[in-house]
């Protein structure tokens, strides 16, 4: 019995399989639905199904760039317990993914999930797959950032952060020992002082719009004379740049600079020019729901 390209995306949103699994199940099947389903159990595969609706928000936020020195990838994969972010398996899963984003830049993790996974013969999706069944917890590749050209990244806590830093300068520059100091003090300054924008001019305008009209409040609350409150608005407003643009931020390791000040010198000391193009900073789990253990229930379930 033949099958539609319907019936395999039914399929996979009955089991939660991936497509090539779907597919070869319903051919295998002849076209059955149920019998289908039945194969993608007795291949251990409703084991991962079952998992993958469970909450996964530890992991790690994985930072690399290539050999060459010209693509860099920053990657978010969670599972559902530090333990197993810590489990050298897992660890090189990551590292396998990062690795694909490089070689194959895919527009999204769903693309990432089709390709073939760097260095073996099956694509991410059937490897994702393959890791919740071997580490037996849900395993989820979140998000991904990749860039092209002089980029440095950084991890933080063994994986709590991972950063990535895109540069304007030329290869000389690029490649003196100097550089690669200053680049990584400024990736380490994106993981410390989490700056949401590069500079006042990234400030999206609804955004700056909001925290003009808050600031604006405050100073009519505070009972300051309307005819001064716009320079008392803006005098908060470079606060706000200050705490929040990278480039603005006192720079962590020297308080008596900010960063673009360090990145003037840097450039000056090394004979060209230095510009931070883009940043990208994941943190594990942010934004997403974490699992609660109720200890007493685990032990109740267990013994029922």
């Amino acid at each position: 019995m033949a099958f539609t390209a319907q019936d395999v995306k039914t399929l996979r949103e009955k089991t939660g399989c991936g497509m090539m699994d779907c597919k070869k199940a319903l051919t295998e099947a002849n076209g059955d639905m149920d019998a289908a389903v039945d194969i993608l159990r007795e291949k251990g595969l409703a084991a991962a199904t079952k998992k993958s609706g469970r909450i996964a928000a530890e992991g790690v936020a994985y930072a690399a760039v290539n050999e060459a020195g010209n693509v860099g990838v920053v990657i978010e994969v969670n599972a559902e317990t530090d333990f197993v972010a810590k489990n050298a398996d897992f660890q090189a899963f990551v590292k396998t993914c990062a690795d694909t984003v490089m070689e194959n830049n895919p527009a999204d993790v769903e693309a990432l999930l089709a390709c073939k996974a760097s260095g073996l013969d099956m694509t991410v999706e059937a490897l994702v797959q393959e890791k919740i069944l071997t580490i037996g917890e849900n395993i989820k590749i979140r998000r991904f950032v990749r860039y092209e050209g002089v980029v440095t990244t950084y991890i933080h806590a063994a994986g709590r952060i991972g950063v990535m830093v895109k540069f304007d300068t030329t290869d000389d520059i690029a490649a003196k020992d100097e550089f690669k100091v200053y680049a990584k003090d400024i990736a380490m300054q994106v993981a410390a002082a989490n700056p949401l924008y590069l500079d006042k001019a990234s400030v999206p305008a609804d955004v700056l719009e909001h925290e003009k009209k808050i600031l604006t409040e405050q100073v009519i609350n505070e009972g300051k004379p309307a005819a001064i409150a716009d320079k008392i608005v803006m005098g908060k407003l470079g606060k706000y740049y200050k705490e929040n643009c990278l480039v603005d931020q006192l720079f962590v390791k020297d308080s008596d600079i900010n960063v673009k000040q360090y990145t003037d010198n840097t450039a000056k000391e090394l004979g060209g020019s230095i510009a931070i193009v883009s940043f990208v900073r994941f943190e594990k789990g942010e934004g997403l729901e974490k699992r609660q253990d109720n200890f007493a229930d685990e032990v109740a379930s267990m013994i029922k």
